[in-house]
């Protein structure tokens, strides 16, 4: 049960940042800079949010260092983020899947699936020192 909270929360703080953000991509950086330098600044600002968001809940919720407990909380992440993607952002935008997919900027998607990948395993990636022990700093 500590993995599902871990992994629900892990979701929450990382697209409820995007959520954030999203906007002033949109709004202010992409008239500004285009759509495709948008998307791949603001993908580091969201890699640190995922690191520091990954470290954080690991050590809240005890999260233990098993790859299968690690991996267990981004994989909910990661599932809850694409749920979340492909109804609630397709359906606001009247787009399907396949639309969707071809629309996207192909170094921006590319990044940003990379980035998919590492959110999935961040919770492993970090905190290994304190799956060990208490000590973190």
């Amino acid at each position: 049960m500590q993995i599902l909270k871990a992994g629900v929360l892990y979701f929450a703080v990382v697209s409820g940042a995007g959520f954030i953000l999203g906007p002033i991509r949109i709004l202010w950086v992409a008239p500004r800079l285009g759509t495709r330098m948008a998307e791949l600044l603001e993908m580091p600002i969201m890699l640190l949010i995922a690191i520091v968001a990954a470290r954080l809940i690991v050590l809240k919720f005890a999260v233990p260092f098993a790859l299968s407990s690690r991996l267990g909380m981004g994989g909910i992440g990661l599932g809850l983020t694409l749920i979340a993607e492909f109804t609630l952002v397709l359906s606001l935008r009247g787009l399907s899947i396949r639309d969707y997919l071809a629309a996207r900027d192909p170094v921006a998607a590319t990044v940003y699936y990379a980035m998919l990948g590492v959110f999935a395993v961040l919770p492993f990636l970090v905190a290994r020192r304190c799956g060990r022990s208490q000590e973190c700093g």
